[in-house]
């Protein structure tokens, strides 16, 4: 069977390092911790050679220990509710990775066509090929002494529909072979020992199936930013309107958890929802007020969170 076009299962590719999206990076605020580890985590995965130079350096005696890291699946897997941030994160960490580890990174983002039409083979087919195609690519960054000379991260977003567990029983045979397919995919570059990752992307870390959750170096994590997060992004995005600290923090109530609803703003309905609401109510004749922006927050609905039936 003829393996299928790179162009029908990757989105656009990205190349790293590029200053856009060094910018965007540094506009998700609030996600300082998880950046930090997924850069890390990601680092070790793609070019392990860093970290083998840190244990010379620090603790040259400690083989075992560092056996245990480098063992360790090139699977990462971002689990949180909507507009958390995940995506933008995965989308954009490869330029933090790219200039930490000092090699070209690229990013292969699985479009939802690798998704199939439900033929008969075709998921496995798909999700096969995507892997060939990262093993392939990551093959010719390998080096077999001393520091990668790139690395390609493989982005699953939306992996419910690929990597949903097989123990529902009503799961369809063509789902379950694309389950095994993609689990094949994450062993064959793990034993090939390759500069390559794989960023699996949910809003329901439970409906994964228990060995992707095994092969999971590890998940990370997104909530719905605090009372303290929301300031910090509000008063990040809302820099140079001189508002009072009083109005800021009055901001970050109104958008947070209230009486008529337990949840609050997600970091996207502030930074994408709010703000741009706060301009279009002053534009074109007013300039932004107290009141304009509370108003604002009082108008903008939030993301409700995501409801799992199953």
């Amino acid at each position: 069977m003829q393996k299928p076009p790179f162009e029908l299962l990757f989105e656009q590719t990205i190349t790293y390092p590029d200053i856009e999206y060094r910018e965007r990076l540094k506009d998700l605020v609030g996600l300082e911790s998880q950046i930090d580890r997924l850069q890390k985590m990601l680092g070790v995965l793609v070019n392990p050679a860093g970290i083998e130079d840190w244990k010379n350096k620090h603790h040259p005696e400690a083989d075992k220990l560092l056996s245990y890291v480098l063992k360790r699946p090139p699977l990462l897997v971002l689990a949180g509710d909507v507009g958390s941030g995940k995506t933008e994160l995965a989308t954009v960490i490869g330029d933090a990775v790219a200039r930490q580890e000092k090699i070209g990174v690229e990013l292969f983002p699985l479009s939802l066509a690798s998704r199939g039409e439900g033929r008969v083979g075709q998921m496995t087919q798909l999700i096969s090929a995507a892997f060939d195609y990262t093993l392939e690519k990551a093959l010719k960054l390998k080096s077999y002494s001393g520091k990668s000379r790139g690395a390609v991260i493989l982005l699953v977003d939306e992996a419910d529909s690929l990597t949903q567990s097989r123990e529902i029983s009503q799961m369809h045979h063509e789902d379950r072979a694309g389950v095994n397919a993609f689990i094949r995919g994450i062993d064959k570059l793990a034993n090939a020992k390759v500069p390559a990752a794989v960023i699996l992307c949910t809003n329901r870390s439970a409906a994964l199936d228990p060995a992707v959750k095994r092969r999971a170096a590890e998940i990370l994590t997104f909530t719905r930013p605090n009372q303290d997060q929301r300031i910090d992004v509000l008063t990040k995005s809302l820099v140079g309107l001189e508002l009072s600290e009083a109005t800021i923090k009055k901001l970050a109530e109104v958008t947070g958890a209230n009486d008529l609803r337990d949840y609050g703003f997600t970091y996207s309905d502030l930074t994408q929802r709010l703000i741009p609401a706060i301009v279009y109510s002053a534009y074109p004749d007013k300039s932004i007020s107290s009141d304009i922006i509370l108003r604002s927050a009082t108008e903008v609905i939030p993301t409700p969170p995501f409801q799992d039936n199953n």
